[in-house]
């Protein structure tokens, strides 16, 4: 009979685990199930509904028209030689990103209770392919975007593609990881305070107008330089500013924004790698 301590094992489940554990061979080793999660969340949101994925485009074109609206018509609100529904377009669909993988990701523990509670796979899986699935969500509304501008454009509309156009993965990869942290974070912390569920919502529109998705940058230091500080330490306010410019080369690119934008997503990456880890370990007692 061989030796019980002879035996090699291929894989060990405890859950005693180091403080970050950002295992990607595990991960690359289960990719085929993160495949499964993103076809999944791309395909059930709008499965019994009438229009289906045409949701996906329907959403921001309704949300820039309103924004032109109230903001461009009423509050007149100027966007210089781009065209207000173009310009709200930009920033919206930039920002619905975000907010998307931010609210997903918030809801990773209550909304995969059942399947971790019976099943073991890396945890992270699941708010991963979260940010994947809404990156093919994004990029349909980059599609509808195009579409419009090219339609501004034979119409004579004074709008140019920058050459920093190229950096503008980058900006997808901070939202996207943006998200992602601050996701875990508060998913972590809803599983014992469920208030912060409600809140979430509140909050995401309230951290919107904040993020100079409806309104230039130097608009909030010109007329309200008071509060132009709410805008300035929000880094998504930065990323949009920096997308509206690869896009329409309106506005400008603040490097030490984009810094500051960087510093503070790899911060939130990693104290929401370090809370994630922590939680997943005791929360099916307390979800």
């Amino acid at each position: 009979m061989n030796n019980f301590e002879d035996d090699v094992w291929l894989y060990t489940i405890s859950s005693k685990r180091k403080l970050i554990d950002f295992n990607f061979k595990e991960i690359w080793r289960y990719r085929d199930l993160l495949i499964l999660f993103v076809k999944r969340d791309v395909v059930t949101v709008y499965k019994q509904t009438i229009l289906g994925p045409l949701w996906y485009l329907i959403q921001p074109l309704f949300t820039a028209l309103t924004f032109t609206l109230i903001f461009n018509k009423v509050a007149n609100i100027e966007t210089g030689t781009v065209p207000p529904f173009l310009f709200n377009l930009a920033g919206i669909s930039v920002w619905n990103y975000f907010k998307n993988c931010l609210q997903a990701t918030s809801d990773t523990f209550r909304s995969n209770a059942g399947i971790f509670s019976k099943v073991y796979f890396p945890r992270l899986i699941s708010p991963l392919s979260v940010v994947i699935s809404n990156l093919i969500k994004f990029g349909i509304q980059l599609l509808v975007f195009i579409g419009f501008y090219i339609y501004y454009y034979f119409k004579g509309a004074t709008v140019s593609v920058n050459t920093s156009l190229i950096f503008f993965p980058v900006l997808i990869i901070l939202m996207g990881l943006l998200g992602l942290g601050l996701g875990m974070i508060i998913s972590s912390m809803v599983t014992k305070y469920r208030d912060l569920k409600y809140l979430l919502n509140f909050g995401v529109q309230l951290l919107m107008y904040t993020s100079a998705v409806m309104y230039p940058l130097a608009l909030v230091r010109d007329k309200l330089p008071r509060f132009a500080w709410l805008v300035e330490y929000n880094p998504m306010a930065y990323v949009i500013e920096a997308a509206r410019y690869m896009l329409l080369s309106t506005g400008n690119i603040s490097v030490n924004g984009i810094v500051f934008t960087c510093f503070v997503t790899l911060t939130v990456l990693f104290l929401g790698l370090i809370i994630f880890n922590k939680t997943e370990k005791s929360f099916i007692d307390t979800v």
